[in-house]
C-alpha cells in the first residue's frame, strides 16, 4: 500500500473594500486577525508552509472577483479536511465585533505536486 501523499494547497487570499474603507485607526485589528490566520494555517496538524506571496507592492487596493488575488500561501495539507479548516478560520477569527470574512475573502486550489520528469 504506498503512502498517501500531500495535497498540494494554493490558498489565494483577496482583500475587500471593507478594508480599505475602515478608518486607519482600526486597519491594525484586521492584520492582527490576519497573522492569527496565517499561524493557525501553519499550526494545523500536518500542514506543511511552503511559501507565501503577496502582489501588494504591485496591486493597489481591492481585488478583482477572481486572479489576480492580493497574497498567496502555498502548502502542503494532509486531507481536504485539513485545507477546509484552513479556509474556516475565516468565519472564526474575530476581527473588533466582526469576522475576518468581512475584511478578506479565500478560495483554495488543491491538487498535486507537479514533478518533473527525468529526461
Amino acid at each position: 500500500m504506498s503512502e498517501q501523499k500531500p495535497l498540494r494547497t494554493l490558498f489565494c487570499i483577496a482583500v475587500h473594500q471593507n478594508f480599505f474603507d475602515l478608518p486607519f485607526s482600526d486597519i491594525g485589528l484586521v492584520w492582527k486577525g490576519f497573522s492569527a490566520f496565517l499561524r493557525g494555517v501553519a499550526d494545523l496538524p500536518g500542514v506543511t508552509v511552503l511559501g507565501t506571496m503577496d502582489d501588494d507592492e504591485t496591486m493597489v487596493g481591492t481585488s478583482p472577483d477572481g486572479f489576480p488575488w492580493t497574497c498567496y500561501i502555498l502548502a502542503d495539507c494532509p486531507d481536504r479536511d485539513s485545507v477546509k479548516a484552513a479556509c474556516n478560520l475565516f468565519r472564526t477569527i474575530e476581527v473588533g465585533e466582526y469576522r475576518l470574512w468581512r475584511y478578506m475573502r479565500i478560495e483554495a486550489r488543491m491538487g498535486r505536486a507537479l514533478e518533473i520528469p527525468a529526461l
